[in-house]
């Protein structure tokens, strides 16, 4: 008996610690993790010279993207508890205290900005707190609710940690950490239009003016098609700004294809095509980036 009270509290501690990690939404965590990594890298092949530096350095951007997603989701919580999609999450099942993620919040915000100045340096140090507000008073609570814009010029914030991971590891700068930020700030529309298309009914039931709920799906199709067609030419940049080779160059032109092959699919009465257009979207920021680091060893490797 005591033993099963044990593992009961056991199972409580873990559950509440679980709970405080899913307030930091890990999904978006990862990717400002990832895409900061490819900024480091990118901006100096040094970068394994300093592994205390890029560790502490990638912690900070973690912990800030944590930050901003436990305030998004303290603010959130009346149309969380409403969405099929959020309605599980720990505040609006009542496992944590609003009060409480507002808290963390605010203290993981100040404590991984002042962490990256003293780390690495002030310039990193307040992108990372820019882009945190950025995301909590830009996005969360002036464009979100009020304009389909939302993600278009909210999608800035998402787009920030691989200059931030550049600034961060190296004193030097120049165009190619603004394409890096131009990438995955025109694909964070279609991106997330995609998800809207098949979320509609959770987007028109909290009343949030996504583009499909505001304009309809033929609008969204063709915004998505544009948006991807933009996409494709920025993604060719880094090779035309000779920040990359070949390997890069044709593999941007394959995976862009693909790309736009899912948009034109992109059908108003089918959510598994814009199902389909999402999950890839994913896989292909993930391969881009991942062979832009690989492209620039083979750049280093071949003088």
């Amino acid at each position: 008996m005591f033993g099963n009270t044990l593992n009961k509290e056991a199972g409580s501690e873990f559950g509440s610690a679980y709970n405080y990690f899913i307030l930091l939404k890990p999904r978006v965590m990862s990717l400002a993790i990832f895409t900061a990594l490819v900024g480091q890298i990118l901006a100096s092949q040094q970068t394994y010279n300093k592994p205390l530096l890029t560790f502490i350095s990638l912690f900070s951007i973690a912990l800030g993207a944590g930050a901003a997603g436990c305030i998004n989701m303290w603010y959130e919580r009346d149309i969380d508890s409403i969405m099929q999609r959020t309605k599980n999450r720990p505040i609006p099942k009542g496992l944590i205290k609003p009060a409480e993620a507002l808290s963390l919040g605010i203290v993981l915000s100040i404590l991984s900005t002042m962490l990256l100045i003293l780390s690495s340096n002030i310039y990193a140090g307040l992108l990372l707190l820019l882009s945190i507000l950025f995301y909590i008073f830009v996005y969360t609570i002036w464009l979100k609710r009020k304009t389909y814009q939302n993600i278009v010029i909210g999608g800035a914030a998402g787009a920030l940690p691989p200059l931030i991971g550049w600034v961060s590891v190296s004193e030097s700068f120049n165009f190619f950490p603004i394409i890096l930020f131009l990438i995955i700030f025109i694909w964070t529309p279609p991106h997330f239009w995609a998800l809207s298309l098949y979320m509609n009914s959770d987007y028109k039931r909290a009343k949030i003016p996504m583009l499909p709920v505001t304009y309809g799906r033929k609008q969204t199709i063709r915004s998505i098609i544009k948006y991807s067609f933009a996409l494709y030419l920025i993604s060719l940049t880094p090779y035309f700004f000779s920040f990359s080779g070949l390997l890069y160059f044709f593999s941007a032109i394959i995976l862009g294809g693909i790309f736009i092959y899912f948009a034109f699919n992109l059908n108003e009465k089918n959510d598994k095509s814009a199902k389909n257009l999402f999950k890839y979207s994913i896989l292909y920021l993930f391969l881009l980036y991942l062979i832009l680091i690989i492209d620039s060893f083979c750049l280093i490797s071949s003088f």
